[in-house]
């Protein structure tokens, strides 16, 4: 199971609250970061996830004193996944008299230039379930992510027409024709010149072309 450890100036009621989620709590003062998970990644190598946790308040305290990207860049540097959490159901932009582009402009600078996540959770109640489900997700025995996007096997027609298409002038109407007046790719290629030229809008050119090609040693 993750490892919870929480700076012991949080708030008692989050503890309380990751306590009912059945985490295994240990709060010690904390120099970076207000919770920290501990964890394993896929080579089974040590994981460290760094959570600055801010109120909307706190949050926008940290943007006057300019302490914010000055925490953001030190969580950055030490842990494997830095985090922020954003907590509180007030809206950010009425709390002071701030230009609310001036709010955007820092979340932005936050996700884009940073590169770090940004949740943003009602209460502590709520952030308890996000550092549980979080935790428990870390848990779980995970795959590497694929680059490649799966893609849905092709029917054998649809692999028929990808194969005709290859061919030199021979578009999705052309390779239709094709099908229609050949009953297989060999009896296809197998075939005259002048069978070829049957097919309609094949013509004389594109079919030397294909000939050529098929019958051309490596």
């Amino acid at each position: 199971m993750p490892k919870i450890i929480i700076d012991h100036r949080e708030d008692k009621n989050l503890v309380k609250e990751l306590i009912k989620e059945g985490l295994s709590i240990e709060k010690k003062q904390l120099e970076i970061a207000d919770i920290v998970i501990q964890t394993k990644n896929l080579q089974n190598k040590e994981q460290t996830v760094g959570i600055e946790r801010k109120t909307t308040n706190d949050l926008l305290n940290s943007i006057i004193d300019k302490r914010l990207l000055n925490q953001l860049m030190i969580l950055k540097e030490n842990f494997d996944v830095p985090l922020l959490i954003m907590e509180g159901e007030s809206n950010i932009y009425k709390l002071r008299n701030f230009h609310p582009n001036s709010i955007r402009g820092m979340i932005s600078t936050i996700a884009i230039d940073f590169q770090i996540p940004i949740i943003h959770t009602q209460n502590h109640r709520d952030t308890a379930k996000y550092i549980s489900l979080i935790s428990k997700r870390l848990e779980k025995t995970r795959k590497p992510l694929s680059l490649l996007p799966k893609r849905k096997p092709l029917t054998p027609e649809e692999k028929q027409q990808y194969v005709l298409e290859s061919f030199p002038g021979i578009g999705p109407t052309i390779a239709g024709s094709i099908r229609k007046k050949f009953s297989s790719i060999k009896d296809f290629i197998n075939a005259t010149e002048k069978e070829m030229q049957k097919v309609e809008k094949l013509g004389k050119i594109k079919s030397k072309e294909i000939k050529r090609l098929v019958e051309e040693k490596f």
